[in-house]
């Protein structure tokens, strides 16, 4: 046995949760407060080992690690059993250690609370819910869908929660090779093996990425999305994609400005926030 493991059974002999998970923050924040893969490992985050996710959260996420940001995660993890999950929850933390990081999930996680990390309960589609969640929290910086992993409730939590994201704040998505999946491990993931069923979250994602070039369209009365106009950049990985929000409007080098900002992006903006947001993407 060890000395590492003897310290962490004495640890959890003498401490009680609580301690623990703030002992752990601090000497995982001291020694790997940089390395975004090392705090995963540490704190038994899927995002490195399972998946690959963390080299590239790193990338992304390293110029806004001292910033005071607002971060909330879809899923907590460890599924209906309270005590379990907030793995990743506690591995932001340490990354922002001036970020205030929020988690959603269907089940009851009010087990990890504490300073600088919050939980709600309730379901990544209900629309009511997940505004009430904003307006508590005040405003997002980064969105991390790391759900269900169901086509339509990917879909359906982007185009409810991206327009509520901070301009030039990040939403990413987790787990896409369930967009290829109908049935899998028995259960149903709603994708599909044909590379162009419209339905799947990769090909609604694949139609954001035309959206940002919506200025270079010829096609008669065209009328841009809310989505055509907010989203300046998408990142692809393995698996994995990151959705930067801020203003589209630079204009074509050859077209021009055809599409002035107006009433269009004002009544798109105000039926995301009224609800009717399935009407922001008419492409999809």
């Amino acid at each position: 046995m060890t000395l590492s493991t003897v310290l962490k059974s004495l640890a959890k002999k003498i401490l009680t949760d609580s301690q623990l998970r703030a002992s752990k923050h601090i000497v995982y924040s001291l020694l790997y407060r940089n390395n975004l893969r090392k705090l995963a490992v540490a704190f038994g985050s899927d995002k490195e080992g399972s998946h690959f996710y963390a080299k590239h959260y790193q990338r992304h996420f390293h110029q806004l690690r001292r910033r005071k940001i607002n971060l909330l995660e879809i899923g907590v993890g460890g599924y209906q059993d309270p005590r379990a999950g907030g793995n990743s929850l506690r591995m932001w933390k340490s990354y922002f250690p001036k970020g205030k990081i929020f988690g959603i999930d269907i089940y009851d996680k009010a087990y990890h609370n504490e300073k600088r990390i919050k939980t709600f309960k309730g379901s990544q589609i209900d629309d009511v819910f997940l505004k009430n969640v904003v307006a508590e929290i005040g405003g997002i910086d980064i969105i991390i869908d790391d759900g269900s992993h169901y086509s339509d409730h990917v879909i359906n939590s982007f185009r409810i929660l991206f327009p509520l994201l901070n301009s030039g704040g990040i939403y990413v998505i987790e787990d896409l090779q369930t967009s290829y999946w109908d049935e899998v491990v028995g259960e149903k993931w709603g994708g599909s093996s044909d590379l162009k069923a419209a339905h799947t979250s990769m090909n609604f994602l694949k139609c954001l990425v035309d959206g940002l070039n919506y200025e270079e369209f010829t096609l008669d009365e065209y009328t841009p999305t809310y989505f055509d106009r907010n989203i300046v950049s998408i990142h692809f990985y393995h698996n994995l994609a990151f959705i930067y929000k801020g203003d589209n409007d630079e204009g074509s080098n050859i077209l021009g400005k055809r599409f002035p900002k107006g009433s269009c992006q004002d009544a798109q903006q105000g039926a995301a926030l009224d609800g009717d947001s399935a009407a922001l993407h008419p492409r999809q």
